[in-house]
């Protein structure tokens, strides 16, 4: 198998932060909403509030994160504000992956019913085209790194599955 090459690596670590924390904390919303039985329309509005402003905190901090970096030792394979950007982007691109079933259910409501097990399936594929992604560029083996994003993955939906549906009946 032919090795992932890549022009400037330097993009993968806000790539893989922004992705993979955009799809965890989307999925997570959806898994806690389902926990409680909430509506689409409740979904999509966590679910859209969650991609937009959570892409923003986390470019925001990457920015000062990598600016500090820049400050301390001098340097830095990215730019902050490049840094910044590619987490914004990737956040909000690959985060709104799980929520889109949901966006399609609410225009077409025949499609209610399938919106979660889709939301279950695009996550997965997801984890497992990130961990691969991550593996090869970061020379780790691609199982271990296709297994440690799932399983970080699943264990913040199961967190979020069991607080939703503990507290369901809140009103």
């Amino acid at each position: 198998m032919k090795k992932l090459q890549l022009q400037n690596t330097a993009y993968i670590t806000p790539f893989v932060y922004g992705s993979i924390d955009g799809t965890i904390t989307t999925f997570a919303i959806i898994a806690g909403s389902a926990g409680a039985n909430l509506p689409v329309s409740v979904i999509l509005i966590l679910g859209l509030a969650n991609v937009f402003a959570d892409a923003f905190s986390m470019a925001s901090s990457n920015f000062l994160s990598e600016e500090s970096r820049v400050r301390v030792e001098g340097k830095s394979r990215l730019s902050p504000t490049t840094s910044a950007s590619v987490t914004f982007i990737s956040f909000l691109c690959v985060g709104f992956i799980p929520l889109a079933p949901f966006v399609l259910s609410f225009f077409y409501p025949l499609t209610n019913q399938f919106a979660y097990g889709s939301a279950i399936i695009l996550t997965l594929i997801i984890f497992l085209t990130i961990g691969y992604y991550r593996a090869h560029v970061a020379n780790v083996p691609p199982f271990r790194s296709i297994v440690e994003t799932f399983l970080i993955g699943s264990v913040a939906a199961g967190i979020s599955f069991i607080v939703g549906y503990l507290l369901r009946n809140i009103s």
